[in-house]
């Protein structure tokens, strides 16, 4: 294991804005959109949720990795964050049930991380400043040279990344012998919301992100969902295409995150790329139909246009975020389609959105 205590590493923002630090993780260089999570708990989630690929993710939380990993509570089959940055790097650990340390898990999935700098002072500096490109290096140290290297590096708005952390082939999740059968598009989908089906006696087949509705259709699913995951939803013409034909079919519907883009999409209505995304656990959220609140977990960076669905004849506003004002949920006039922008799995966070895999199921039966 790397002693990374006395290793230097720095960061390099896009805008020219430099930090020092100490190396974590293994030892190298890595690129990405730099955000930041507000949660409190729940890093390993974080690491592995295949919605932050390709972003250098900041975490607020003062202590990272002081209670190790633990296999089960991976999100995916990997790392899906393109690089860490911290505050306090934790490699010993105090939870019985954890399997390895931070360090470990890093050097094993190969992840560049920095830890020892101001966070706090970062976090102020991007939400300012808004989402934009980093660079870490634990390998080398000289500051133009990684600038030069980061100016190669694509912006997040307009890449299609769905399709690299999608499913290559179709698999299956749950009882066989369950009451309900739902078609998966994964787009990026994270464990605990087909834990969550399961939960409920759904059998889910999940499918790769550029299956067709045909294809879908084919396996007598009674329900589609559409899932969360990376990149720029505009920028996925394949999803847009089959969500539009699960509707005009008249299936029911049910989408997370990039799937309630996707959604808003397929009807006209537009998104765009947010000054800075929603990421966190602790998002206050209002169901405008039942007229109560809901605390949240959120992951994402980009959002669907309020006065495009202000406009829209299709589409109406189910849930509005209290911090900002933002579309945090809508569903199809006429038909059995919703969505909302955050996570109701909640793995890490709150329960108080869990009501929606409810709601879906219940759509599927009436």
């Amino acid at each position: 294991m790397t002693n990374y205590s006395k290793l230097p590493a720095i960061l390099v923002l896009e805008d020219g804005t430099v930090y020092h630090g100490k190396a974590a993780g293994k030892i190298g260089t890595t690129t990405g959109e730099i955000c930041f999570n507000t949660g409190t708990t729940g890093y390993q989630e974080i690491f592995t949720d295949p919605s932050y690929f390709g972003q250098i993710m900041v975490t607020t939380n003062a202590h990272i990795g002081n209670y190790g990993i633990a296999n089960e509570e991976s999100e995916s089959n990997q790392i899906q964050i393109a690089g860490l940055v911290c505050k306090n790097y934790n490699i010993n650990y105090s939870r019985k049930m954890a399997d390895t340390s931070i360090q470990n898990y890093f050097e094993e999935e190969n992840l560049v991380g920095i830890s020892d700098i101001d966070t706090r002072s970062l976090v102020r500096h991007i939400r300012s400043k808004g989402a934009m490109n980093a660079i870490i290096s634990s390998e080398n140290l000289d500051i133009e040279s990684l600038k030069a290297q980061l100016a190669q590096v694509p912006s997040m708005d307009g890449l299609e990344l769905s399709s690299k952390v999608s499913t290559k082939e179709p698999y299956f999740y749950g009882d066989e012998d369950a009451s309900t059968r739902i078609a998966v598009l994964d787009l990026g989908i994270k464990r605990n919301i087909l834990r969550n089906f399961d939960a409920r006696q759904v059998y889910a087949k999940v499918f790769p992100a550029k299956t067709t509705f045909a294809e879908m259709e084919a396996w007598g699913a009674d329900g589609y969902f559409i899932s969360n995951g990376p990149g720029d939803p505009s920028a996925m013409p394949y999803a847009i295409d089959t969500v539009k034909e699960i509707i005009a079919a008249e299936k029911p519907m049910f989408g997370i995150c990039l799937g309630h883009q996707i959604l808003a999409l397929a009807n006209g209505i537009r998104t765009s790329k947010m000054h800075n995304g929603h990421r966190g656990i602790n998002h206050p959220v209002k169901n405008i139909i039942a007229n109560r609140c809901e605390i949240t977990s959120q992951n994402h960076g980009f959002g669907v246009v309020a006065e495009d669905i202000e406009k829209s004849e299709q589409v109406e506003i189910t849930h509005v975020n209290l911090n900002d004002g933002s579309i945090e949920g809508i569903r199809v006039k006429g038909k059995k389609a919703f969505s909302v922008q955050y996570h109701p799995e909640s793995s890490p966070g709150p329960h108080d959105s869990r009501y929606l895999f409810d709601d879906f199921v219940a759509l599927i039966k009436k």
